[in-house]
């Protein structure tokens, strides 16, 4: 009986394996094909200094204390740790000059931390 068993078992499961093989796939084989991503996806944010005024609002609303803005009197120095970002978007929307935005990158892994951080500095008196 036990044998019988396990013989069925093996039967229902390469019928199961069959039955499959002729179905859409659903995986795809990444790196080589990635996925379509969504407009509304939220990934690495993407810093324009241009815009920036050092208003410190993104620093603020950021969950994740993930935003930094030092604002000394003709300087903006800030960073982004991508480490502790949790690609919220919060930055994004509540910025006023619209100097941050969300990119579809997703790829963000590193051997190395510091690689994870996006500095920028602007003078605002050049």
């Amino acid at each position: 009986m036990i044998i019988f068993n396990k013989i069925w078992a093996l039967i229902i499961g390469h019928i199961t394996v069959f039955k499959h093989s002729f179905k859409k796939r659903v995986t795809l084989e990444y790196p080589e094909q990635k996925q379509v991503l969504p407009e509304t996806f939220r990934g690495k944010p993407v810093w324009n200094c241009e815009k920036c005024i050092g208003c410190g609002i993104c620093e603020r609303v950021c969950p994740a204390a993930a935003v930094k803005v030092d604002k000394n009197n003709d300087n903006i120095n800030s960073y982004f740790d991508l480490s502790r970002c949790i690609m919220c978007g919060n930055c994004m929307y509540y910025c006023p000059k619209h100097a941050i935005r969300l990119s579809s990158e997703y790829e963000l892994a590193t051997d190395n931390k510091n690689d994870l951080y996006i500095y920028f500095n602007k003078s605002e008196g050049v």
